[in-house]
């Protein structure tokens, strides 16, 4: 190797770019097991809503941070940073290299880079009256709390948006002036993979997810955990909810889950252009692209 601290293969890039596939074969070439850095997959039930790898592909490669927690106990991202980067170090102790795979940019760069955030619990009572406020509102009232945060994140970002706020009213600081960054000792090969066809892949996901069991799925959790929990408020499960009550047909839902996932694929890739410095990986064999250049650090 060209560094004698452990390897720690990435694959980023945006949804439904065929992260999950393309993960699998490069795991069982080099014999390592994945690991989900997923703002989602973590909980357990939201399976067909998130794209979960299926048990198939489970049964292929191992899995790791996948099914963590119930959906109605959100995770933090300096939660599953402190999870994520025990599983990965305990990797490292046997001698594997760790394979991070995932969509989030937020909770990949705090494990990579070692983004350090403020350790604040959900407070779920201030978090119910701020969705009840509204986005707008709620991006009006962080523009005024916390300026340098509303720089960094979308204003249609509804998540990082309230906890920017909940770490603000709890704190009574700004999040932007609690953070700090602690890189890990790992030298880390960040693979990116992108497709040009990606709003077609993303038509065709949320065409099969809603005829494949998504409303079936949220009527589950729902029933599980009640319909106020976050989670159903976000790409595809709320618009399953609103399905479900009649309120959309199932060909509107998905032609509102598409327009959505298709304006969410486009922050992603603004993100890990402008945040991460990845090796594009050849859309024609990104398989073969992946493994040259993961082998040329392990030889």
């Amino acid at each position: 190797m060209l560094s004698s601290e452990p390897l720690v293969i990435v694959l980023i890039g945006p949804t439904a770019s065929g992260k999950t596939e393309l993960a699998i074969e490069i795991a069982q070439y080099f014999k390592i097991n994945i690991h989900n850095i997923d703002s989602r997959q973590i909980y357990r039930g939201m399976d067909i809503g998130t794209a979960k790898p299926t048990i198939e592909q489970q049964r292929q490669i191992k899995h790791l941070l996948i099914d963590i927690q119930n959906p109605n106990k959100r995770i933090n991202v300096k939660e599953f940073q402190e999870i994520a980067t025990r599983s990965i170090n305990n990797e490292i102790k046997q001698n594997k290299s760790p394979f991070l795979v995932g969509g989030s940019g937020l909770y990949m760069n705090s494990i990579t880079k070692g983004f350090v955030t403020p350790n604040v619990p959900p407070q779920e009572f201030l978090r119910k009256k701020l969705l009840t406020l509204g986005q707008e509102y709620c991006w009006q009232l962080l523009k005024v709390c916390d300026p340098l945060t509303t720089k960094k994140i979308n204003c249609e970002d509804k998540t990082r948006t309230i906890r920017a706020l909940e770490v603000f009213y709890a704190t009574g600081q700004p999040m932007s002036l609690q953070q700090s960054v602690n890189p890990p000792p790992w030298n880390v090969i960040e693979l990116g993979i992108d497709r040009e066809d990606l709003n077609q892949r993303i038509e065709r996901r949320a065409q099969f997810m809603f005829h494949n069991g998504l409303i079936e799925e949220t009527k589950y959790i729902i029933s599980k955990y009640g319909e106020n929990i976050p989670l159903l408020k976000t790409i595809g499960y709320e618009e399953a909810n609103l399905t479900i009550k009649n309120i959309y047909s199932m060909s509107k839902a998905v032609e509102i889950t598409v327009n959505k996932t298709i304006n969410f694929a486009k922050r992603q890739r603004t993100w890990f252009r402008n945040k991460n410095n990845p090796f594009w990986l050849d859309n024609k064999n990104p398989l073969k692209d992946a493994i040259i250049k993961i082998e040329s650090l392990l030889n």
